[in-house]
């Protein structure tokens, strides 16, 4: 009788068996802490750019607050009540001798207020403030104040309108302007608006 051969194959040590299923894992892992890590990029970025829209948002709304202020001053440059703050409008007869803290909302609470103090479209509120560029409160730009202290204003002279032109005006007594300097007065504008954006923004006025 003969007998049947049979021929058996080696087998894989026990040390490398399950090494596919842990290296599948392996790679599993990585996959998923490399997708983690991009949904967190791209959640950065997203919020990013919201709050950079928000920013710009606040920005463009305090621009506003400016011309308010600048709508204000040119209805009442020629005004004598200049001269004195006026309570409920933001202006200001002089301005501090240190410049203040504009982001302290202290600042801003006798401010005058856009749509009164209700937020715009975008969610923003507005403040402004105009303030004459003068030491003293409540007195004539470049006079002697019932303290006794002199009200010398921040100005210009108005350089389009010299006199006597060719002249040696070093040697002259009288004023070579035929109009007198032109007082600064300052508008500052704040905008608050979602995510905690805060936006202030400043123009200097020229009287006329």
């Amino acid at each position: 009788m003969k007998g049947h051969l049979q021929r058996s194959l080696p087998r894989a040590p026990r040390s490398e068996r399950g090494t596919v299923l842990i290296i599948a894992l392996i790679v599993l892992v990585a996959m998923t802490l490399a997708g983690i890590a991009t949904m967190r990029s791209v959640d950065t970025a997203t919020l990013m750019a919201g709050n950079i829209a928000f920013r710009q948002s606040a920005v463009n709304a305090a621009d506003q607050g400016l011309q308010a202020g600048f709508t204000w001053m040119s209805a009442n440059m020629t005004s004598a009540n200049l001269n004195s703050d006026i309570a409920g409008v933001g202006y200001f007869s002089n301005a501090a001798t240190e410049e203040p803290k504009w982001f302290d909302p202290v600042v801003w609470a006798d401010a005058a207020k856009l749509n009164g103090g209700a937020p715009d479209a975008a969610g923003n509120r507005v403040w402004f403030k105009v303030e004459r560029m003068c030491p003293q409160k409540d007195c004539a730009a470049n006079s002697i104040c019932t303290n006794g202290a002199a009200n010398t204003c921040g100005s210009t002279p108005d350089p389009g309108l010299l006199s006597r032109e060719g002249q040696d005006h070093f040697r002259q007594t009288s004023n070579i302007f035929t109009k007198p300097p032109a007082i600064h007065y300052r508008v500052t504008a704040k905008a608050e608006g979602p995510r905690g954006s805060v936006s202030i923004v400043q123009v200097m006025l020229r009287g006329t």
